[in-house]
């Protein structure tokens, strides 16, 4: 087919080129978000007077057959076009006739193409936002019934306190619900329109660009024509939130993958998430975990591949702007099928409450509450603190914890140790008491999950 721009050239494009630069194949995606913006600027040329209602009602009519077609699965997309949008166009003209050739006015595939981009995200950005939103939920749905499920907390790897299940698993709640606000606050400059600014200088033509802004439903226009075209800030600002997302999706396949081990024995995956060996019969692999885990590099190499496209582009439009689909595709596919696949893994693990408490049992990570227990005496921490390391170290010598040392070692270390003190040393009583706001005991934690459902119900639409 003839091309948009050929009218100054005399000799067609090499077939390298014509392979080497077409995105049909990458951008096909953009249709339902092109006919969108392509209605709404006939719309308003036909209100401007710059083509006829009559006009303007044919080519309504024309792209509103397309949008159908596409819908019901009876389109083709012509093989030989170099985008979708020139696509779009032949496949107007066929079903309007030469007036098809009117809806570019006042407009440059340049323009297009962001106002698509921006449609398109919008739409992508909200569904994610609920599947976010999804597994959010799942995460307070394991938690409720784990209040008192006592694991072993560490840092540094290293067992530290005991802390309740229900809490470790809301420290994911509150990760992703950080992630849903950044994609609510990408939001007002995803919504800025650039349709109107033409290929780079805007138009002599008496446009209405307010019209279309109200027509797609953004909330505000992009102010410099210049910018309109070249910005694709939004792109990166998406993937680095996707990049974010990813990583805490890491993060919890890292732990589900360590937990599953025979060594941990804390977490069983269902035969529906795992795999087997083609060699070694006994084999249950957390496949689905780990692709969780390596996914995240094809989201931040999406980020990094979209920073390094736009560094050093000179103003205005250049062509290298159409290689911004493939970073931007890839990372949010990538995030989404992640997303879901980690509420389905979730779904499907069965955590097991007594190797957790077992693992609590003679690991010394009740020595805080020894020392705090002196604490409450009146005795300084600093001086507790020291009380409470030659007890780990006395019961590491006797290869016990410090609730099986006796009394009368206990008060060999100092004198105010009294028999109430090794139900205070107990677990479940250590994790329990943790009632400060935001901590692991069992009051606090159920104050968490209220806030959470709180939080699920208010916001499950944004």
């Amino acid at each position: 087919m003839a091309k948009l721009w050929g009218g100054r050239f005399e000799q067609g494009t090499h077939v390298d080129v014509e392979s080497f630069s077409n995105s049909l194949e990458l951008d096909s995606r953009l249709l339902l978000a092109d006919i969108e913006g392509s209605l709404a600027h006939a719309a308003m040329l036909g209100e401007q007077g710059i083509i006829t209602l009559a006009e303007a009602r044919a080519l309504n009519e024309g792209l509103n057959c397309l949008r159908e077609e596409f819908v019901a699965g009876k389109f083709e997309i012509p093989a030989e076009c170099e985008d979708i949008h020139s696509a779009l166009e032949q496949l107007l003209r066929a079903k309007s006739g030469e007036v098809a050739g009117k809806l570019h006015t006042a407009r440059s595939r340049n323009d297009q193409v962001a106002t698509a981009c921006r449609l398109y995200l919008r739409g992508e950005v909200a569904e994610l936002s609920r599947e976010v939103w999804m597994l959010q939920t799942a995460f307070v749905n394991a938690a409720e019934p784990h209040l008192k499920t006592v694991l072993p907390g560490v840092t540094h790897m290293q067992h530290a306190q005991p802390v309740s299940l229900a809490h470790h698993l809301l420290a994911y709640f509150w990760m992703f619900q950080r992630d849903r606000e950044r994609l609510r606050d990408l939001t007002p400059r995803l919504n800025t329109l650039p349709l109107g600014s033409g290929a780079l200088a805007g138009t002599t033509l008496a446009i209405r660009r307010e019209s279309t802004q109200l027509a797609l439903g953004f909330t505000s226009l992009c102010e410099n024509s210049l910018d309109a075209v070249s910005d694709r800030d939004f792109v990166v600002e998406f993937l680095s939130s996707a990049s974010l997302i990813a990583s805490h999706l890491s993060r919890l396949a890292e732990e589900l993958i360590l937990w599953t081990t025979p060594e941990f024995g804390f977490a069983k995956m269902s035969d529906e998430v795992t795999t087997g060996s083609s060699l070694m019969p006994q084999k249950k692999n957390p496949d689905v975990a780990e692709l969780l885990r390596a996914r995240t590099g094809r989201v931040t190499g999406a980020l990094m591949g979209a920073l390094t496209l736009l560094k050093g582009l000179p103003l205005s439009y250049n062509r290298d702007l159409q290689e911004d689909k493939f970073h931007l595709f890839t990372g949010l596919d990538s995030v989404r099928v992640s997303v879901r696949l980690a509420k389905l893994l979730l779904e499907k693990t069965e955590f097991q409450a007594e190797r957790m408490a077992r693992g609590c049992r003679g690991d010394q990570s009740n020595a805080t509450d020894l020392a705090d227990y002196l604490v409450k005496k009146g005795v300084p921490f600093r001086d507790t603190h020291e009380v409470a390391g030659k007890a780990v170290r006395l019961a590491l010598s006797r290869e016990v914890g410090l609730e099986d040392l006796s009394i009368a070692e206990l008060r060999s270390l100092h004198p105010l140790f009294d028999g109430d003190v090794f139900a205070q040393l107990q677990p479940l009583t250590i994790m329990s008491t943790r009632n400060s706001r935001g901590g692991t005991g069992v009051e606090a934690v159920r104050q968490q999950i209220d806030f959470a459902r709180k939080l699920l119900e208010e916001q499950w639409t944004r």
